[in-house]
This record gives structure tokens, sequence and C-alpha cells, in this order.
């Protein structure tokens, strides 16, 4: 098949690495990110880099958790990166067979803006895409994958397919992604799913954002709780 021309450029993309480690020690998941951050940058797709851990990013479920009792919060600057994207990757380790504390507390900081609404009055996270990236060397790559890219449609972002990747070493204490003579690097299976993730979160990003996002109708809030049924309730002019 001949390969299109695709101009991605005025995309904006932006990965968040739920590891545990702290700027500067190596983090695996950051070696998955940064094969799929070179991918959409050589599309000109502007990408924004985030180590969560190295923030100082309150617990809890509202979007300025300093208005909630804690004395510093750097979610909502933060926040304005996610909002100006067009695609957000979350990227994280399996601990104990599941998503980490750190992936954890950036999910439930993004659920705290699930009843802000965007210009059309659609729920914030219409017409942006996700994906999800994951590591570890225990099972669990499709289970953690599965809880983000639900957690991140359910709150308004649309999936693609094929749109999670992840490596996982031999079941217990091993090698991790990066380690020399993990075979990580090198997996098909990981670089194939890197690839068609990334290439499909740019295609979908760029069909909604050319199209106006999802058409604002039949998932507007605030005209359902003005009585607005959207097809609903059968309109008695039909009967």
């Amino acid at each position: 098949m001949q390969r299109e021309s695709f101009d991605y450029s005025g995309l904006r993309a932006v990965f968040i690495n739920c590891t545990l480690k702290r700027s500067p020690e190596v983090s695996n998941s950051q070696g998955i990110v940064d094969l799929s951050a070179r991918i959409m940058r050589e599309q000109g797709v502007h990408v924004d880099l985030v180590r969560a851990v190295d923030h100082d990013i309150a617990t809890g479920v509202y979007p300025d958790m300093t208005e909630h009792g804690w004395k510093t919060d750097d979610w909502p600057s933060l926040f304005s990166t996610v909002q100006a994207a067009d695609i957000l990757v979350l990227a994280g380790p399996i601990w104990l067979g599941d998503n980490g504390s750190v992936t954890k507390r950036i999910v439930e900081r993004l659920y705290a803006h699930s009843g802000e609404f965007n210009d059309e009055g659609q729920y914030v996270f219409y017409g942006k895409v996700g994906g999800a990236i994951i590591t570890g060397n225990e099972d669990g790559v499709k289970h953690c994958a599965a809880n983000l890219l639900y957690s991140l449609q359910h709150i308004g972002y649309s999936i693609p397919p094929a749109a999670d990747a992840g490596w996982i070493g031999e079941i217990g204490p091993g090698p991790s992604y990066l380690d020399e003579g993990s075979g990580g690097p090198q997996n098909e299976f990981t670089n194939r799913n890197v690839t068609f993730m990334s290439w499909n979160l740019m295609h979908l990003a760029s069909i909604l954002k050319k199209n106006g996002g999802i058409p604002a109708f039949g998932n507007l809030r605030q005209d359902w709780d003005r009585g607005e049924r959207f097809g609903f309730e059968p309109n008695p002019e039909y009967r």
C-alpha cells in the first residue's frame, strides 16, 4: 500500500508518565512513551511530556484541592496542558496486577473535571482522544489498559482502535523494559502496538478536529436538565 501524506501539525498531544520514580531516575514507562512521542513529532504534532511524580499533585476529586484543605496543588496548572491537547496518553507501571498509585491519582484528578463543559455545552473532554501505555514485569497489561481506556471514555474521551501498548518481562522478578538484555526495545509485539496506537490516535484526533468534534446533539447535560429528551421519550405529535 502506498504511503499517504499526512499533515498533523495542528495537533497537540500530552503524555502523562505515572511512573513512581522521580527524575532523573530511569523510567521504563518513559522508554515506550518516547517511541510514541517520536512518531507523533515526526508528523508535526506538538508533544508535551509530563512526569506526574515530579509535581506536587494533591490527592482528591476536585479541580483545585487547595480549595479543599490542601496547602499546595500543581494540578490546576498541569490541567491547562491537558486541556490544550487533542491527544492524551496515560502511561504507567503495573503493581500487584493493577495500575500504580500515581496513575490512579491522575485518573481521579481528570475525573474532577467531569462536570465541566466545553463551548458546545458537552462534557469538557468531548472531541479529544485517549490512549494508554503500560509497563511491568508481571501480568496485567490488558487489565490495566482496559481500566484506563474505560476511565477515559467515561469522562468524554474518544478511544480509537488499538489504543494501548505495553511490555512485560518474565513473570516475577526480572529485567525491566530498559534493562540491558531485557529484549523490551526489540519486542515486535510492543513495537507494532505502539506504532498502531500512535497513528490511530493521530488519525482520530485529526478527524474529530476537522469535523468540529462529536456532534452536539443527544449529549448535552444542560438541555437534558431543562427537559429535552433527544428522542428518548416519543414525540406525542407522532402518536
